[in-house]
């Protein structure tokens, strides 16, 4: 079991920046990949990926073009992601999973781009 605890987003206007923050119950080593997706509130959209980082490699979502950045504190046990030129289209839930044998998912923390 891993317990997955986020923190961060807000409101912000277009071209705003936001740092989400997430830190687990387990060592960062122990878990085989973890990071961030996306799913549009109130909507059955599959879940978009974000962030994600695995064995050393961070792979990012088409949309992100450079914006956000992926960074993980080991002593910490937790991982952020920092979004830069924020757009109302980044409007979502971010939620945050550690995958360790089975998906283990935050709860959720809404990011709002006001135009």
């Amino acid at each position: 079991q891993v317990q997955v605890v986020e923190s961060g987003g807000g409101l912000v206007q277009t071209g705003g920046s936001l740092s989400l923050s997430c830190s687990f119950s387990v060592s960062i080593f122990d878990i085989n990949e973890m990071g961030w997706y996306r799913q549009p509130p109130g909507t059955q959209h599959q879940r978009e990926l974000v962030a994600t980082i695995s064995g050393g490699r961070t792979t990012y979502g088409d949309f992100v073009k450079g914006r956000f950045t992926l960074s993980r504190d080991v002593r910490k046990n937790a991982i952020y992601l920092q979004m830069n030129d924020l757009k109302p289209e980044d409007t979502s839930v971010y939620y945050c999973v550690a995958k360790r044998g089975f998906d283990y998912w935050g709860q959720g923390t809404q990011v709002t781009v006001s135009s």
